[in-house]
Order: C-alpha cells, then sequence, then structure tokens
C-alpha cells in the first residue's frame, strides 16, 4: 500500500506546516486534523479533504482508515523529522487530514432554524478546552455553537484533537458579538448561565435551551449574565475549588436533555 503514496514535496511542507498559525488557517482556509479517530469522524462528514498524511511507521494504526480512501494520491507519506513539524502529539497515530474549512452560516438563520438546544461560549481561549466542550455538546445533542469574538480557534489543531472528530458534526459561527445576539437568542430558545457563585443546582427544562458558558479562568461577566433567564450553579462539598469548564458544562448539557411539560 505505501508504495502507492506520493512523497511531499518542500512546497507541500512549507504548506502544511503553516497551517499551525491561526492567522494563515484564516488567510488559506485549511486546518489541520489529526488522528484515528478524528480523520475517521471526517471521513463520515461532508467536510472536503485536500490531502492526507501518513507516518509509514505508523500503519497498524492507520491503514485499516487509508485502505477505504478511494483516490489514493491525495495521501503523503512523510519522515518522522518533517512529523514533527505539524503533530500535536509527543506519539503520534500517525495520521492527519488537510481539511478545507467551511462557510460559516448566517447567524440569524441558525437562530431562527428549528435547531435544539445550543451552546453559547464566551472568550473561551483555551484551545483544549473548547475542543472537549465540542466533543460533550456533539453527544448531549448540541448540534449548534455560537463562539464570541476574542475566543480560540475552533480550527486550532489542539482544539480539533480534543473534539475527537465532533467538531465535523457541528455548525458552528465564530467572532459574535454577544451582547448584540443574546437577546434575539432569547427569543427562541431558554437562556441559561452558568455561574459558579450564585444560581439554582441545573434541573429539567420546559423547552429548547440555549448554555451560556464563559471560560474557566474568569466565568461570565455582569453583563452577560443578566441577560440569562436561569443562572446555574453545580453544587459540591467544597473539598476542591471547582470543576474544570468541560466537567461542568457537561453536567449542565445532560440536565438539559431531560426537558419537561410545564404551561
Amino acid at each position: 500500500m505505501q508504495s502507492e503514496f506520493s512523497n511531499a514535496s518542500k512546497n507541500h511542507l512549507k504548506k502544511w506546516t503553516r497551517f499551525v498559525d491561526a492567522k494563515y488557517r484564516r488567510e488559506s482556509g485549511f486546518f489541520l486534523a489529526e488522528g484515528v479517530k478524528v480523520v475517521a469522524e471526517l471521513f463520515k462528514s461532508d467536510w472536503q479533504i485536500e490531502a492526507i498524511l501518513v507516518l509509514p511507521e505508523k500503519i497498524s494504526y492507520w491503514g485499516k482508515l487509508i485502505a477505504s480512501v478511494k483516490d489514493q494520491s491525495s495521501v503523503y507519506r512523510l519522515t518522522r523529522s518533517e512529523w514533527k513539524k505539524l503533530s500535536q502529539d509527543k506519539e503520534p497515530e500517525g495520521i492527519i487530514a488537510i481539511v478545507k474549512q467551511k462557510k460559516q452560516p448566517s447567524l440569524s438563520a441558525l437562530i431562527e432554524s428549528n435547531a435544539g438546544n445550543m451552546i453559547i461560549l464566551h472568550e473561551i481561549n483555551n484551545p483544549g478546552n473548547l475542543g472537549a466542550l465540542m466533543r460533550s455538546a456533539l453527544w448531549f445533542g448540541f448540534t449548534h455553537i455560537i463562539l464570541s469574538a476574542n475566543s480560540a480557534d475552533y480550527t486550532n489543531p489542539k482544539a480539533v484533537r480534543a473534539s475527537m472528530g465532533s467538531l465535523f458534526h457541528l455548525t458552528i459561527v465564530s467572532g459574535v458579538d454577544l451582547i448584540a445576539v443574546l437577546p434575539q437568542i432569547n427569543k427562541t430558545h431558554y437562556l441559561v448561565g452558568s455561574d459558579v457563585h450564585n444560581g439554582v443546582p441545573p434541573h429539567p427544562l420546559p423547552k429548547k435551551a440555549a448554555l451560556l458558558l464563559g471560560s474557566e479562568s474568569h466565568g461570565l461577566q455582569e453583563n452577560l449574565l443578566e441577560r440569562v433567564a436561569e443562572r446555574w450553579r453545580i453544587p459540591g462539598d467544597n473539598q476542591s475549588d471547582s470543576l474544570s469548564l468541560p466537567q461542568a458544562a457537561a453536567i449542565m448539557m445532560y440536565e438539559m436533555t431531560k426537558r419537561v411539560d410545564r404551561e
């Protein structure tokens, strides 16, 4: 199988290594997706793939996956030294896809659609946390995410890796001014904000909801929290300072799946 793969040229490598940089990802419209699970989920989606890069010595990880690729000319083999310029993993699985970014949908159309529960993220600047939130969101059926300005790029290699491929099954709108858009969301969704200091415990809700979350370090500003219908706080025994953001978000998302009828 490996004899059918092309060697990457210097121009290819120069281009691909620049995808680590957020500015170049925006300008080029491409990003890196690393890992067997991540690429497998990519194959199940309708996202466009420009190339697949493999590390030959790791064929036991990716061999079966690559066998399903019809156009083997899009597969390139890299040396270990070349791989280190791209990979996020200390001990890689040996497969990276070069993916074309999708055009973002209209924010108004997204909000007014028949979308179910959604996640709204304010200045989540840790790409690992962002990826974990994407993974949990998909698991609990939150297929739409609104990401504020000054947040991490959801195509950051670390975010893509942490999402475990969930990214490719989500609709994400980024760079949003939340102060401007929250009143519109309030018309279609029951808006809940996470507040580590005050609020009621998470509980089932009467209709589709939107969960507003802030960064792990700073939480949500008061000018955002004052726009929500409810504030939620997860009670604990105070033996720990707090839950991690992905842990707290997963608990809240789970409760939101337990919709109840209220008149």
